[in-house]
C-alpha cells in the first residue's frame, strides 16, 4: 500500500488537470505544444498539492520512529513500541519509503520553475507571433524575450560579482541554490497574498449570493449588454482585419513569391470569408511588369497575428453569448416555475443538446423543481457559511501562525492533536482539506481574473494559447510558497515552528532560509498579515468601485450605469427570446405540415408522374398515326384532363379557416 496511494494519486490528478484543460483549450485547434506545455505546467501544481500531506503524514512517523530509535524499544511488525510506555508508531497506510519523496520533489520542483521561467515565455511569445515559419517565430520569441531574459541575468550576474568581491561573504553551490529558491518563493508568495484575499471573501460571498435568484438574474442582464459591446466590437474588427486580408489577397497574385504568405492568412479566416476572397487562378499577372507597391513580409506578419487575434475574439464572443443566452433563459424559466401549482419545471426552450437518457430517468421535471425552486438555494447557503468559517479560520492562522508558546494557529493545533495519537488518516485529511481550501481560493481567482483581451480564461475551450500559457505561469510561480505557507500554518517547518526535529521532504528541498534571516524571520513571517487588509478591501469593494470610477463598468447595485446596463440586457435578452420562439414556430408548422400532407402531396406526385408518362406514349402513338378528328378529339380531352392533375394541389376542407394554412402563414411572414 505504501507505493499505490502515491500512484493512485498521480494518476487521478494527471486525468484531473486533462479535464481542466479540456474546458479551456482546443485540442483540434490549438498547437500540440501548447496543450503539452500547459498541461505539465497544471499537472505538476495540481500534483504538489495532493502529495503534499502524504509528506506530512510520512514526516510524523519519521519522527515517532526517530524517538523510538532513541529510547530502548522493540521492534514488531509494521510499527515501533517504546518498552516504558507501550507507545505505538503505527505505519501510515500511505507510507511512502525514505528516498522516494526527496527525488520526486526535486524533479517536481525544478520542472515546473523550468517552466515559468524558460520555456513557457518563450513559448508566449512564440504563440502570439505571426511568423510563418518556424525559424521566423523563434526568432521573433527570442527577440521579445530578450530583455525578460537580460534582466535576470544582469541581477544574478551582479550578486555573483557582489559575493565575489566582498571578503564576509563565503557562499557555496547549496547557499546559492537557497537564495535562487528564496528569491522565487518571495515574488510567488507577494502575489499569491493578493490572490488569496480576494479569494477568501469572494468565493463564499458568491455562493451565497447563488442562492438569490433576483441577483442572478439582474447579474446576467448586465453581462449581457457588456458582453454585447464586446460582440459588436469583435464583429467590427473582424470586418476591418478581413477587409484588408481582402486587398491583399487582390494586389498579390499566385505568382507572386509572398503568396504563400497570403495563403497561410487565408487559411486562418473563417470559411465564409475564404469563399468571398478566393483567390483568382485564372488571371495571371507579371508581377515584375507591374508598378505598383507590394506589402512587405513585416506586414504581412502583423497582419497574420491581427488576423489570429481578431477569429480567436470574434469565435469566443460568439460562444460566450450563445452560453449566457442560455443561462439567462435557463433563469428566468426558474423565476416562473417558482409560484407552479403542479410543481413540476417546465422549460420555455428545450434543450439543443441531447441529454442523456439515464439523467432524464432520475432527474425528471418533479424532481428538478424540488432541486431548483427549494433546495438549491438553501445548499448554496449553508455552503457559504461553511465556506466563511474556513475563510476566517485561514484569516486567523495567518496573523498568528508565527507564535509557538503558546500555538495560535488553528491549523496547527488540529495537526498537533492528531500527531499525539498518530491518527494518519485524520491528519491526512486535516492536511488535504486546508491546501484544497487555500488552492482554491488562489486557483479560482486566477481563471477569473481578466486582463483587458490579453489574458483571459474562457470555458467552452475558448482560451487562447496565450492565456493558457500564462496560466501555466502563475501556477507555477504560486504553487510552492503556498505549500511553504501550508507548512507554516500547520507548523510542519522548522523555520516557523523552531523545533529541532526531522522537516518535511519538501522542506529540505527548499533549503535552510537562515541564509537570507530578512526573508526568513520578516518578509515570511508579517507580510501575510496583508491579508486582512485585502480581506476587508474585497468585503467593500473597494477595487470595483475604483475600476468603476475609472471606466471600467462593474455590476454594483447602487450604480446608476449598473441600472442603465440591465435595463439594455433586460431589452438584449427579450429581443432574443422573441427571436428564438419565432424560429420554433416556424419549425413546429413545417414539422406538422410534412406530418398531416406529407403522404398527399407524395401520392400527388407520383399520380402527376404517371400522367406525364401517359402523355408522352399517347403523343408519340399519336404522330405515327393519320389524323383523324376522333383521335384529335380524344387527345384534347386526354389533355385537358393531365393539365387538370398537374394544376391541382392538396387542400385541406377541414381547415378552420384560410390561416390554418401554413403556407399562406409562412408567406405571409
Amino acid at each position: 500500500m505504501s507505493g499505490a496511494a502515491l500512484g493512485l494519486e498521480i494518476v487521478f490528478v494527471f486525468f484531473l488537470a486533462l479535464f481542466l484543460l479540456h474546458q479551456y483549450g482546443d485540442f483540434k485547434k490549438q498547437h500540440r505544444l501548447v496543450i503539452v506545455a500547459t498541461l505539465l505546467a497544471w499537472y505538476l501544481c495540481f500534483l504538489i498539492v495532493f502529495i503534499l500531506p502524504l509528506d506530512v503524514s510520512t514526516t510524523i512517523y519519521n519522527r515517532c520512529k526517530l524517538a523510538v530509535n532513541s529510547s530502548p524499544a522493540e521492534s514488531n511488525g509494521s510499527y515501533v513500541t517504546l518498552a516504558p510506555s507501550k507507545q505505538k508508531c503505527f505505519k501510515p497506510w500511505s507510507y511512502i519509503p525514505n528516498g522516494i519523496m526527496p527525488i520526486f520533489w526535486r524533479v517536481v520542483y525544478w520542472t515546473s520553475q523550468f517552466l515559468t521561467w524558460i520555456l513557457l515565455p518563450f513559448m508566449q511569445s512564440y504563440a502570439r507571433s505571426g511568423g510563418f515559419s518556424i525559424t521566423g517565430k523563434i526568432k521573433t520569441a527570442l527577440i521579445e524575450n530578450a530583455i525578460y531574459y537580460g534582466t535576470y541575468l544582469l541581477i544574478f550576474g551582479a550578486f555573483l560579482i557582489y559575493v565575489a568581491v566582498n571578503p564576509n561573504f563565503n557562499l557555496q553551490w547549496n547557499q546559492l541554490q537557497t537564495i535562487g529558491i528564496a528569491a522565487a518563493n518571495t515574488w510567488g508568495l507577494f502575489l499569491l497574498v493578493l490572490l488569496l484575499g480576494y479569494g477568501l471573501v469572494e468565493i463564499p460571498r458568491s455562493h451565497w449570493n447563488g442562492a438569490k435568484r433576483g441577483y442572478l438574474l439582474m447579474k446576467t442582464y448586465f453581462k449581457a449588454a457588456k458582453l454585447m459591446t464586446e460582440k459588436a466590437d469583435a464583429e467590427e474588427n473582424l470586418e476591418d482585419i478581413m477587409e484588408e486580408v481582402r486587398k491583399v489577397s487582390e494586389s498579390i497574385k499566385y505568382n507572386h513569391p509572398l503568396r504563400k504568405c497570403v495563403d497561410t492568412i487565408l487559411k486562418k479566416c473563417p470559411p465564409e470569408y475564404q469563399e468571398r476572397m478566393g483567390r483568382n487562378m485564372d488571371d495571371y499577372e507579371d508581377f515584375d511588369e507591374r508598378q505598383n507597391s507590394y506589402p512587405s513580409e513585416k506586414s504581412l506578419v502583423k497582419l497574420h497575428k491581427q488576423v489570429i487575434y481578431s477569429v480567436q475574439r470574434h469565435r469566443r464572443t460568439q460562444v460566450q453569448w450563445q452560453i449566457l443566452l442560455e443561462q439567462a433563459f435557463y433563469l428566468e424559466d426558474v423565476a416562473k416555475n417558482e409560484t407552479s401549482a403542479t410543481r413540476q419545471f417546465v422549460h420555455t426552450f428545450h434543450s439543443q443538446e441531447p441529454e442523456n437518457k439515464i439523467i432524464q430517468y432520475f432527474y425528471t421535471p418533479t424532481v428538478e423543481w424540488y432541486w431548483e425552486c427549494l433546495l438549491r438555494p438553501w445548499f448554496y447557503r449553508v455552503l457559504a457559511v461553511v465556506l466563511a468559517t474556513f475563510s476566517v479560520i485561514v484569516v486567523w492562522s495567518e496573523c498568528t501562525f508565527f507564535s509557538t508558546k503558546p500555538v495560535l494557529s488553528l491549523f496547527a493545533v488540529f495537526i498537533q492533536l492528531a500527531e499525539k495519537t498518530y491518527n494518519y488518516i485524520y491528519i491526512e485529511m486535516a492536511c488535504f482539506l486546508t491546501i484544497f481550501f487555500l488552492s482554491i481560493c488562489v486557483y479560482s481567482t486566477v481563471f477569473r481574473i481578466r486582463v483587458f483581451n490579453y489574458y483571459y480564461l474562457a470555458s467552452h475551450h475558448q482560451t487562447d494559447a496565450y492565456s493558457l500559457l500564462f496560466s501555466g505561469m502563475l501556477f507555477c510561480r504560486l504553487t510552492p510558497p503556498l505549500c511553504l505557507n501550508f507548512l507554516g500554518l500547520t507548523h510542519m517547518d522548522a523555520t516557523i515552528s523552531h523545533r529541532k526535529t526531522q522537516p518535511t521532504a519538501y522542506t529540505s528541498i527548499m533549503g535552510s532560509m537562515k541564509v537570507l534571516s530578512f526573508i526568513a524571520d520578516g518578509f515570511y513571517i508579517y507580510y501575510p498579515m496583508l491579508v486582512v487588509i485585502l480581506c476587508i478591501a474585497t468585503y467593500f469593494s473597494l477595487g470595483t468601485r475604483c475600476l468603476n470610477l475609472l471606466g471600467f463598468q462593474q455590476f454594483m447595485g447602487d450604480s446608476e450605469m449598473t441600472s442603465d446596463l440591465i435595463d439594455e440586457g433586460k431589452e438584449l435578452i427579450r429581443r432574443e427570446k422573441r427571436k428564438r420562439q419565432r424560429q420554433e414556430e416556424g419549425e413546429n408548422r413545417r414539422r406538422e405540415w410534412k406530418e398531416r400532407y406529407g403522404n398527399r402531396d407524395d401520392s400527388t406526385r407520383n399520380r402527376v408522374v404517371h400522367t406525364d408518362q401517359k402523355e408522352s406514349s399517347f403523343s408519340e402513338t399519336s404522330t405515327n398515326r393519320p389524323l383523324s378528328k376522333y383521335t384529335r378529339s380524344n387527345g384534347r380531352t386526354e389533355r385537358d384532363r393531365i393539365e387538370l392533375l398537374q394544376d391541382a394541389e392538396p387542400l385541406d376542407f377541414n381547415a378552420d379557416s384560410i390561416n390554418d394554412d401554413p403556407l399562406e402563414s409562412d408567406s405571409g411572414r
